[in-house]
């Protein structure tokens, strides 16, 4: 067999300080027992092939040195030769960002000295997932995956290893609660975040809008205000350099909308049940009365609430409802009110009416105002008009005849009674004379029934002096007039009678 050949070697130079790995490239290299730069052996080395071998450069002092390869043929005897170099170290000064996720892949930018040529950037020994030499000042990695905490980071060049750079590993933030975890479109609501691994978080997201603000507690704690939101659930999450965490829920909750009250109006004493109707009344969590809370409330639906009114002052309230979402109509709120006291009677005039009804009665009294029923012995008035908080006018219905009870019913509650009479109509049997003289002055009696009321009576048209003796007796006095036929009438509050003929008759003349 034929002796070595070395016929070129790649890179041509390295440092002095050793460790180039060098390619030697040329014949017969196979069983090589030694690889010698100058007169230092190789640190190590690998035959390939019989053409090429590995070897790694020894430390060695500045300048050029032969490269043999020696077999059991013999040595190498060519001049190719490889010179050492005197190699500044790199230095590393910043890396930016100076953490990120345990997953890897952020790119970080390395700045220093002599970074030309680098052949590895490590986090903790572990190589870059990859790296650029941008400039002798700069080089690009990407971080490979680590577990939390600080690596550090060096780079190596042909010039030995640098100095290493703090790179913090950041676990992804994890949320586990969200405490209130609804709040009004309108935002605002100041929500705290708990979970793990919030330290430095850059960011709080509701569906993906930013927070309005929000306060990093602690690792495990974040409180932040939520921005306005369309109506339903919007996803939270917090990112931090270790990445964005799992979702958690937020209701965003239409405000609440009050139109009607059934009833409007109450006594101050309360206890009234009051029907709230509108929208968004769902998860209400108060009614209130001029701020004083209901006594109590049931949220039948959303659209629908019942509430008990709460005492209060005499006069008008304002109702409210609260949800998540707001406080109703703070605009344009329904009012409910409240009345000062029961009502009171104190007289009613006139005091009778005929049977039939149809008579109008004036009732006087106190607290009147709102009135919602006038009754007679319980049968409701035809109508009535509330006139003041003093009066009240109504038609009274028909009734049999006798005394009725007639209160005036608020929402205050009922009035005491006061009476009121139902007359039969007047009726007349007989007359007695049934004739006299022109000029009047004849006492006459007229017998009949329900006649103790009688207001007055009538000779035509022509009313007269009278004087009741019994319900079944009036005497009268004819007044003057023309002879012949005159109708007779008696009148009570319950009507006017039937009539009877009495005759005029004119004296002899001479």
């Amino acid at each position: 067999m034929a002796a070595p050949v070395v016929l070129s070697v790649s890179p041509q130079q390295g440092p002095a300080s050793g460790g180039t790995a060098v390619t030697v490239t040329g014949t017969s290299f196979t069983g090589a027992t030694t690889v010698r730069f100058g007169t230092k052996a190789a640190t190590s080395f690998t035959v390939n092939s019989s053409t090429q071998i590995t070897a790694i450069t020894p430390s060695s002092s500045v300048g050029p040195v032969n490269v043999s390869v020696t077999t059991s043929q013999g040595t190498s005897s060519q001049q190719v030769t490889f010179t050492f170099v005197a190699v500044a170290a790199p230095s590393l000064s910043t890396l930016t960002p100076s953490q990120g996720p345990t997953s890897g892949g952020t790119t970080v930018t390395l700045t220093g000295t002599n970074l030309t040529g680098a052949t590895a950037v490590r986090f903790d020994g572990i190589a870059a997932a990859s790296f650029t030499v941008n400039s002798a000042t700069q080089i690009t990695a990407v971080a490979p995956p680590h577990a939390a905490g600080a690596a550090q980071v060096t780079v190596t060049t042909s010039g030995g290893t640098s100095n290493a750079l703090s790179f913090t590993y950041v676990a992804v933030p994890s949320l586990t609660g969200l405490v209130p975890n609804q709040g009004p479109v309108s935002g605002g609501t100041t929500v705290t975040l708990t979970g793990v691994n919030f330290s430095g978080a850059t960011g709080v997201s509701f569906d993906g809008v930013p927070a309005a603000s929000f306060t990093v507690n602690s690792a495990t704690q974040i409180t932040a205000v939520a921005p306005s939101h369309a109506a339903g659930a919007a996803q939270v999450t917090v990112t931090t350099s270790g990445g964005t965490s799992n979702a958690l829920s937020f209701t965003y909750v239409a405000v609440p909308s009050l139109t009607g009250l059934v009833p409007n109006q109450g006594p101050v004493s309360g206890g009234t049940t009051v029907t709230l109707t509108g929208v968004n009344f769902s998860g209400a969590t108060a009614v209130s009365f001029d701020g004083v809370p209901a006594a109590s409330f049931t949220v039948n639906s959303a659209t629908q609430i019942t509430a008990v009114a709460p005492s209060h002052a005499a006069g008008a309230a304002q109702v409210t409802v609260t949800t998540p979402g707001g406080t109703s109509n703070p605009d344009n709120p329904q009012a409910y009110f409240y009345y000062a006291a029961t009502p009171s009677l104190l007289s009613v005039l006139p005091l009778s009416g005929p049977t039939t009804g149809g008579t109008t009665v004036t009732l006087t009294g106190n607290d009147l105002l709102g009135a919602t029923a006038v009754s007679f012995d319980g049968v409701a008035a035809t109508s009535f008009t509330v006139d003041s908080a003093t009066q009240i006018t109504a038609v009274a219905p028909p009734h049999a005849a006798g005394i009725a009870e007639v209160t005036v019913t608020t929402p205050g509650g009922t009035s005491n009674p006061a009476g009121y009479v139902y007359l039969t109509a007047p009726a007349l049997f007989s007359l007695i004379p049934d004739q006299g003289p022109t000029h009047g002055g004849t006492v006459v009696t007229l017998t009949g029934t329900e006649l103790a009321a009688t207001s007055e009576v009538r000779f035509g048209s022509t009313p007269t002096s009278f004087t009741v003796v019994s319900p079944t007796q009036v005497t009268a006095v004819v007044p003057t007039g023309p002879d012949g036929p005159v109708t007779v009438t008696a009148t009570t509050p319950a009507g006017t009678s039937n009539a009877l003929t009495y005759t005029r008759v004119s004296g002899p003349s001479i």
